[in-house]
């Protein structure tokens, strides 16, 4: 007992250097891309013993400890620091002398390696993607040395009860839990105070009338989660506003728009030449990760995505018209098969996957959490269902990928064990199947449609903003 007491304490400690380090010196310690900052200390016991079993090392509490006391102890850039990452480091390379290693570790990380200038973040529509995506930038806020949350856009009034209501709505969610942070209304100046940063609520028809400057608001980033406007004509009325230099669309783009999967085909856009951009589907980001994967590894010549899809807002709680006819019917009640632009929109982000894929989906009565289900035809026969899931698990691992490809090992996986999970993409290896030719695989893939792709949209929106952190993964 006294010692899974002085465990909790190394936890705690842990705890206190990651909130020092994120409000300070804006850095991010995280264990396997899992949060530490103000996550409870059984929680970082937690991630650490995931940390352990998943890279079969003796990673103990107390390396972690050590490794952030000696990282406190640097003038470090902004940076996302994973300590199981250095951990694993450490115990192969015997290290004895923590504050050495570190300095040798993170000498390329000083404070004068990045230089971030923050960006006003303008949040266009308060529904369901547009609140969680309130919450990350609120979380993520830190020292504001990133991207800042300045303003929320809506439709209709704009009274105390209206926004006492959208105040209720950010505050408890029924998939997500409480917002665990401190929100009150300012109803004299139309605005909510969220952990200290006040937040303009806004009521507008006429989004090119808006004048954002009058609030502050200069060279903003404005995130377009109304779902009214998806093509670039509709969307560039944003940029007739006072106050906004970019558009980030959090759905597929219509026509010639630029449909991004962040960490996929991000760095094929130019945020200099560009001003408006989409962030794909929550589908489209989940599937394409492990598409490349697979693609670079072992070639696909074609390939069916099945998309097993929680039902949506767009659908009816009772029978009721609907401009489709399946998804009229009952969404709590049935099964629906519905189309999904998710195998065509593959071709936008790896155009070499032109041609070869098909795609289905089926909306089912669960909240949150979707499951896409890959059938891929490869060009290299591959041995066994273990090689398949190495190349999915080093991706995770290692990379370009890693904030987007989770690695799932366990054998009860189920929807609601990802809720909250911030990769797009989270592999279910158990489930992992492949032919007796050697050369079809059959591959399933879980997401969180809701949080995992906010996560996504905040990621691109950090790049489109050129606010991003260095890692050390």
């Amino acid at each position: 007992m006294n010692n899974w007491n002085s465990k909790e304490k190394s936890a705690l400690e842990l705890i206190n250097i990651a909130g020092t380090l994120w409000l300070d010196k804006n850095v991010e310690l995280v264990i396997l891309r899992r949060n530490i900052v103000d996550a409870r200390y059984s929680e970082v016991l937690n991630n650490k013993e995931f940390a352990k079993k998943y890279l079969n090392l003796p990673l103990s509490i107390e390396i972690l400890l050590e490794l952030a006391r000696s990282i406190a102890k640097l003038e470090i850039a902004p940076t996302r620091v994973d300590l199981a990452t250095l951990g694993k480091e450490w115990l192969a390379e015997n290290g004895n002398d923590y504050d050495a290693f570190i300095a040798e570790k993170l000498k390329n990380y000083g404070k004068d390696k990045r230089v971030i200038k923050p960006i006003d973040v303008v949040l266009f529509g308060f529904g369901r993607i547009g609140r969680l995506a309130a919450r990350e930038l609120i979380q993520q806020h830190g020292n504001g040395e990133q991207l800042r949350l300045r303003a929320i856009v809506t439709r209709g009034k704009n009274t105390d009860e209206e926004i006492k209501k959208r105040s209720s709505l950010l505050r408890k969610d029924s998939v997500h839990g409480k917002f665990r942070g401190v929100i009150t209304e300012d109803y004299a100046n139309k605005a909510l105070i969220a952990n200290g940063n006040v937040i303009h609520m806004i009521v507008s028809d006429n989004p090119a009338e808006i004048d954002y400057t009058a609030y502050g608001i200069n060279d903003a980033l404005l995130i377009d989660n109304s779902g009214i406007f998806r093509d670039e004509e509709k969307l560039s009325i944003h940029l007739k506003a006072k106050g906004i230099a970019k558009v980030l669309l959090t759905a597929p783009g219509k026509g010639s728009l630029p449909n991004i999967v962040y960490g996929v085909n991000h760095l094929a856009f130019n945020p200099d030449s560009t001003n408006i951009f989409t962030a794909a589907s929550c589908t489209t980001n989940a599937i394409s990760p492990i598409i490349k994967v697979i693609a670079d590894k072992l070639g696909i010549e074609s390939g069916h995505v099945e998309t097993v899809h929680s039902y949506t807002n767009d659908q009816n709680l009772l029978d009721n018209y609907h401009k489709s006819y399946r998804r009229g019917r009952s969404a709590p009640l049935n099964m629906v098969i519905t189309e999904t632009g998710a195998a065509s929109a593959i071709t936008k982000v790896i155009p070499q996957m032109a041609g070869k894929f098909t795609g289905n989906a089926v909306r089912v009565p669960t909240p949150d959490v979707s499951l896409a289900i890959l059938n891929l035809n490869l060009t290299n026969e591959v041995s066994s269902i273990d090689e398949v899931n190495a190349i999915i698990r080093d991706a995770a691992s290692y990379g370009d990928l890693v904030e987007q490809i989770d690695y799932s090992t366990s054998q009860e996986l189920v929807s609601t064990d990802c809720v909250g999970n911030p990769h797009a993409s989270i592999l279910d290896s158990h489930a992992t199947l492949i032919s007796p030719g050697k050369k079809s695989i059959v591959l399933y893939v879980w997401y969180d449609n809701e949080y995992g792709y906010t996560r996504q949209v905040i990621r691109l929106a950090k790049y489109l903003g050129k606010v991003q952190r260095l890692t050390y993964y």
